[in-house]
C-alpha cells in the first residue's frame, strides 16, 4: 500500500509539473495569449494583478480583465471568464455590495470595473452584478461637476477634470445607456470627452496636457487655462482609448459618433506625428523625447496602439494608421517584452502611477513625471498589451 501510495503522489506531482502551473507557455500561440497565461501564471487570482495584499475593487483590475474578456470572446476559452467572474465573485457579496469601495468619495477610477459586470449578469442572471452596476450608475449620477457637467475626477479633487477619468467612467455610463435604456447617459458620456478636448487640447500639437482645474486654485494649473503644464503619455492613452471605446455604445443615428470621430481623428494625427521615428514607441512625457530622464513607456505605447487599431478596424479612421499601430507593437515586442526559458512573458518600463495635486503634492512638472517609479507587468500596461494584441491580430 505504501508503494502505492508513493507512486500515486510522484505521478500527481508530475502531472501537475506537466500541466499545471509550471506547464511551459507555448511561443505558438498569440501574443495575448502569452501574456494572459502569463497573468495567470504569476497571479493565481486575479485581484492580485496590481501588486495587492488583499482583494480591493479597483480600476488596474477592472482595465486588465476587460482584456482577459475580449481574450475570452475572442478564444471561447471559459478559463479566461471564470478568472474574470472570481474576481467579480470575491469583491460582491450575494447582496450586490461590492466590497473596499466607498461611495463618498466619488473616485471615477472607482466605475472601471464596473464593465465587466454587464457580461456577468447577462451570461448569469444573478442579480447581485445588477444591483452593483445599479451602485456605479448612482454614483455618476450624483458625481460633482463643473459649471459645464463635466465630472469631476475625485470629490477631494475639486473642479477638475483628468484624462484619466474619460476611461474610467465614460465606456461604463455608454454600455449602460445602451444595455439598460438610459438615452440621457448618451449624450453624457459623450459630454465628457467633449469637454475634455476642448479644455485640454494644445492647438499647437493637438496633444492634451494631464488635467484641468475650472478653478485654477490649484499651484499645477495654468492661471490662464487652468491646464496642468505637462503631456503625460498614459494620460494620453486613457483618452483614446475610451474615444474608440465609447463609439461601440452609441447608436448610429446618434450626432455623438460623427463628434468622437472627429476627435478620434484628430487625436490619431497627433499621436501618430510624436510617435519615436527608431523605436515605433512613445515617451513618457510624449512631447519632450530624448530629453533627460524620458524614457520610452509602455502603458501608453500599447494604449495608442490599441486605440489607432481598433480605430481602423471599426472604420474610424484611416487605414493608414494601421501602418503606426504595427510599428508601435514592434516596438513593445523588440524592445520592451522579455520571455523567459518558460515561455513566461513580461512587459517592461510601465510607469507605475502618475496624478496631480494631493499628499505629497505632485506638481505636474516635467521632473515629476520623468522621477515615477517604474514597473515590470505594471496591469496598466499588461491589459492594454493584450488588448493591442488582439485588435492587431498578433
Amino acid at each position: 500500500m505504501k508503494k502505492i501510495s508513493i507512486l500515486l503522489i510522484v505521478s500527481v506531482f508530475f502531472a501537475q509539473l506537466t500541466f499545471g502551473q509550471e506547464r511551459p507557455i507555448s511561443t505558438s500561440l498569440d501574443w495575448s495569449e502569452r501574456m494572459a497565461l502569463s497573468v495567470m501564471k504569476r497571479n493565481p487570482e486575479a485581484w492580485q494583478v496590481d501588486f495587492m495584499d488583499r482583494p480591493v475593487w479597483s480600476y488596474p483590475q477592472g482595465l486588465m480583465l476587460h482584456a482577459f474578456e475580449e481574450l475570452w470572446k475572442e478564444t471561447g476559452d471559459d478559463k479566461y471568464y471564470e478568472y474574470i467572474k472570481a474576481y467579480a465573485d470575491k469583491l460582491i457579496d450575494p447582496s450586490g455590495e461590492i466590497k473596499t469601495y466607498k461611495y463618498e468619495t466619488y473616485n471615477i477610477d472607482m466605475i472601471n470595473s464596473g464593465k465587466l459586470l454587464f457580461n456577468l449578469y447577462n451570461k448569469t442572471d444573478d442579480e447581485k452584478y445588477k444591483t452593483a452596476i445599479e451602485t456605479l450608475r448612482k454614483q455618476l449620477r450624483y458625481q460633482p461637476k463643473t459649471s459645464e457637467g463635466g465630472f469631476w475626477h475625485k470629490a477631494r479633487y475639486t473642479n477638475q477634470m483628468w484624462l484619466d477619468g474619460a476611461y474610467m467612467g465614460t465606456p461604463f455610463l455608454l454600455q449602460y445607456a445602451q444595455e439598460l435604456d438610459d438615452p440621457a447617459a448618451f449624450d453624457e458620456g459623450v459630454l465628457q470627452l467633449v469637454l475634455m478636448e476642448k479644455h485640454l487640447r494644445d492647438p499647437k500639437t493637438g496633444l492634451l496636457y494631464h488635467g484641468w482645474d475650472e478653478s485654477k486654485f490649484q499651484a499645477w494649473s495654468d492661471p490662464e487655462t487652468g491646464r496642468s503644464p505637462n503631456i503625460w503619455g498614459r494620460a494620453m492613452g486613457w483618452y483614446a482609448m475610451a474615444v474608440v471605446d465609447a463609439l461601440d455604445f452609441l447608436p448610429e443615428e446618434h450626432y455623438g459618433r460623427v463628434v468622437l470621430k472627429g476627435i478620434l481623428q484628430r487625436l490619431a494625427v497627433a499621436v501618430r506625428e510624436h510617435q519615436d521615428a527608431a523605436s515605433g514607441l512613445w515617451y513618457q512625457v510624449i512631447d519632450r523625447g530624448g530629453e533627460e530622464g524620458n524614457y520610452l513607456e509602455a502603458s501608453a505605447s500599447s494604449m495608442f496602439v490599441y486605440a489607432l487599431a481598433k480605430g481602423v478596424n471599426q472604420g474610424h479612421l484611416d487605414p493608414s494608421f494601421k501602418q503606426t499601430a504595427e510599428k508601435g507593437f514592434d516596438g513593445l515586442v523588440d524592445q520592451l517584452i522579455e520571455v523567459k526559458e518558460n515561455g513566461e512573458v513580461s512587459l517592461t518600463q510601465v510607469c507605475a502611477v502618475a496624478g496631480l495635486g494631493g499628499s505629497p503634492y505632485r506638481d505636474g512638472t516635467y521632473d515629476y513625471y520623468v522621477n515615477e517609479k517604474i514597473r515590470i507587468n505594471d496591469p496598466k500596461g499588461v491589459g492594454p498589451f493584450i488588448m493591442a494584441a488582439l485588435e492587431l491580430g498578433r
